[in-house]
């Protein structure tokens, strides 16, 4: 086939399927109880709303990924490493699990990712220093996309458009492989959105958050950035940027007021902006504007020699520690 036409029908086959089953899925959550109930602090929808939509995205991208490639043993690890993480999901959208035990639930995925061979590798970094960094990414990558996550459409619309710069960076690079795997994710992503976009029919629970960040992280790190500068390593970091920065920035300022870093709390960037004066789909529509802006950065990173690789990372570092100071002066007591 020619190239890019796999890719192509990927994503039309992983939304086709996502948006085929999403309502169904829907169906069978209402009708067992499987629902998102407001509590009126953190959850403010008027109604119930059902659970469950993680695993319409999941099943999309096995099944778009089973039609159109061959089941390789990194294909084989995703899949094996992907199918953990939407099960210690489902367990604590069903029930509660603690948060140290779903943090050993992550931490086996990542072994199964690495025992894939599936790791950062970069030539100046020693292997055992590149799988040290390889769990910090992808524990940080997979609990980012599970705490942004709190507002209609938020968390599959910002991994969709992360998934689309990351396409662009592989087609780049002549990574056909990791084109298809990221085309089955964005088009699992887009066929969800739409019984997920304000107002939300259904939420994608832990099971679908875990899963797009577990993904990501993985095919973030295992693209190609470093040809023409080593700082280019940080690209996926910008690519992420918008659940990498949501989380730092609530872990900072839990940290400031002495509330356990696991606990939740209204300190997340989309509802400060929505407190500002956004609406929540401006505020959504917002973060995607962010997403694709720093993929394009991250795509210039990689392009470009070392200075100009590091004017852009200073830019993006500046216009990001002004706006966590400006997020951190919005009053969230009201």
């Amino acid at each position: 086939m020619t190239r890019g036409v796999v890719p192509f029908l990927t994503f039309v086959l992983g939304a086709g399927v996502s948006a085929w089953l999403t309502p169904r899925i829907r169906q069978a959550a209402i009708r067992f109880g499987i629902v998102d109930k407001p509590d009126g602090r953190l959850k403010t929808h008027e109604e119930p709303v059902a659970y469950l939509g993680g695993l319409a995205i999941f099943l999309a991208f096995l099944l778009a990924l089973a039609a159109t490639v061959p089941f390789t043993q990194q294909v084989l690890g995703l899949l094996l490493a992907g199918s953990i993480v939407v099960l210690v999901g489902l367990v604590d959208d069903l029930g509660s699990l603690r948060p140290w035990t779903k943090l050993a639930g992550q931490a086996v995925a990542v072994f199964v990712l690495i025992k894939s061979d599936i790791f950062i590798k970069l030539t100046f970094i020693p292997k055992p220093a590149a799988i040290a960094l390889t769990v910090v990414w992808l524990l940080a990558c997979t609990n980012a996309f599970n705490l942004i996550d709190i507002m209609d459409g938020l968390s599959a619309g910002t991994a969709m458009t992360a998934s689309l710069a990351l396409i662009a960076v592989a087609a780049w690079n002549g990574r056909e492989g990791s084109a298809v795997v990221l085309a089955a994710l964005s088009g699992a992503c887009l066929g969800f959105l739409r019984y997920n976009f304000q107002p939300a029919r259904i939420y994608m629970g832990d099971c679908g958050s875990l899963f797009l960040g577990l993904m990501l992280g993985a095919t973030a790190m295992n693209n190609a950035y470093t040809q023409n500068n080593r700082l280019s390593a940080i690209a996926p970091a910008l690519i992420l940027g918008v659940p990498l920065f949501d989380m730092l920035f609530v872990m900072y300022v839990r940290r400031r007021r002495g509330l356990p870093v696991m606990l939740g709390s209204p300190d997340h960037v989309a509802l400060r902006l929505r407190k500002w004066r956004l609406s929540t789909r401006q505020t959504v529509v917002a973060s995607y504007a962010a997403t694709a802006v720093l993929g394009i950065a991250a795509v210039a990173m990689s392009a470009v020699g070392p200075s100009a690789a590091a004017s852009i990372l200073a830019v993006v570092a500046v216009l990001a520690l002004g706006g966590a100071a400006w997020l951190k002066t919005i009053d969230m007591s009201l």
